[in-house]
């Protein structure tokens, strides 16, 4: 079945991308795994090279384009590039962090930050969990108590992606701590800022190139003109994005099961076993079939769930759907594509070994499969 979701200029922009990775990204992975973090110098030179915040208006240096396709193109390129570890963080500015920027940010805040995000020069994250919280967002700690014309912010954050890169961090905290949802605000907290301390870049099974890290807050005196939004309003505003966020892991652990599929498929046919093709015989045919079946099927959804986005139509309850079937299948394809290599699928010089480090965290991050399985069951009156 053809794929009719992408225009030509998706497919050229597609071209230019996997251009800057063959570049500027491939050839220093293994750096960046060992190091654990990304060098700001690739931030700059994505952005510079347009991709990096595409919904950017133009006169603020970025796209101006609001099409969740392009981001779409990203993720594809670098999970079939085999650099998804250096690209999360590529994604989470996009995907997730920029929308809050974009929606919330007044035109004073629009000038301050918003030619640094397109640019590169501007690094940033969304700091919500909590030692001890999980999923439950309302009991956070983290408390911003007005003082004048400032927040006095105090806690803690933990498994922050970019967290040790991030300029700017926008911080959910409690401004009125005697109330759980409707006392949650969000605040961007600035590098640099007195109090504000990162803690250690956190030692993870994958994503290895992926800076993640523990936060602290100590009397941190943050202008009230970095409220983000509405105060008491941060819970609403977190919600209001999160079926993009849902959807860009979606999209995401699709893409990584074509390219471990597309790398086994061609293990299968090189391969040799009894003096034919490993991939002739029956069982392996069928393990292929049942994933090319998975992936076609789960990429079918995920697109109509683009195109639902960029309409304005995209329900939390379809976003959710997306989120947790796809990681799962992520996760059960990359297990069997590790299999079929065998002994080879166990050796970290091979892509499917790093896919299958990376792949475990997807049913956990941006929302649990059991938490989406709960959004979904709820819309059902149950």
């Amino acid at each position: 079945m053809d794929r009719t979701l992408f225009d030509d200029e998706h497919e050229q922009f597609r071209s230019a991308f996997r251009t800057f990775l063959d570049r500027e990204v491939v050839p220093r992975r293994e750096e960046w795994d060992a190091a654990g973090i990304v060098s700001r110098d690739v931030w700059r030179s994505a952005g510079a090279s347009g991709f990096l915040a595409f919904e950017v208006p133009e006169r603020f240096g970025g796209a101006g384009v609001s099409d969740f396709r392009y981001n779409l193109v990203v993720v594809e390129e670098l999970a079939d590039a085999d650099v998804m570890a250096v690209g999360a963080g590529f994604t989470l500015h996009n995907d997730v962090t920029l929308p809050y920027f974009m929606k919330y940010c007044t035109p004073a805040q629009q000038e301050r930050w918003l030619p640094g995000i397109a640019s590169g020069e501007l690094i940033c994250a969304v700091a919500m969990t909590e030692p001890g919280m999980g999923s439950d967002l309302a009991s956070m700690a983290t408390t911003a108590i007005r003082d004048g014309d400032d927040y006095i912010v105090n806690g803690s954050k933990t498994f922050i992606t970019n967290g040790i890169n991030a300029d700017l961090v926008i911080v959910a905290a409690k401004t009125d701590p005697s109330q759980r949802h409707a006392g949650m605000s969000l605040l961007v907290l600035e590098r640099g800022m007195e109090g504000f301390e990162r803690g250690r870049n956190l030692d993870k099974v994958g994503l290895h190139a992926q800076d993640t890290a523990e936060l602290f807050f100590t009397d941190v005196r943050v202008p009230a003109a970095n409220l983000l939004g509405t105060e008491g309003h941060g819970f609403l505003h977190l919600v209001d994005n999160l079926p993009q966020e849902r959807l860009g892991i979606a999209a995401a652990g699709v893409a990584h099961a074509r390219a471990a599929l597309g790398w086994t498929l061609a293990y299968a046919k090189e391969r040799t076993a009894f003096g034919k093709p490993i991939g002739s015989f029956q069982n392996s045919r069928f393990k292929l079939a049942e994933m090319a079946t998975e992936v076609a099927v789960a990429q079918s959804f995920v697109d109509q769930c683009a195109v639902a986005l960029n309409a304005g139509t995209l329900s939390a309850e379809d976003a959710a759907m997306a989120k947790w079937w796809c990681t799962e299948m992520q996760k059960r394809v990359v297990d069997t594509c590790v299999q079929l290599h065998g002994g080879y699928g166990y050796m970290l010089e091979y892509p499917i070994a790093r896919a299958y480090q990376d792949a475990r965290i997807t049913t956990i991050y941006g929302g649990t499969t059991e938490i989406m399985k709960e959004v979904i069951g709820r819309s059902l009156g149950v």
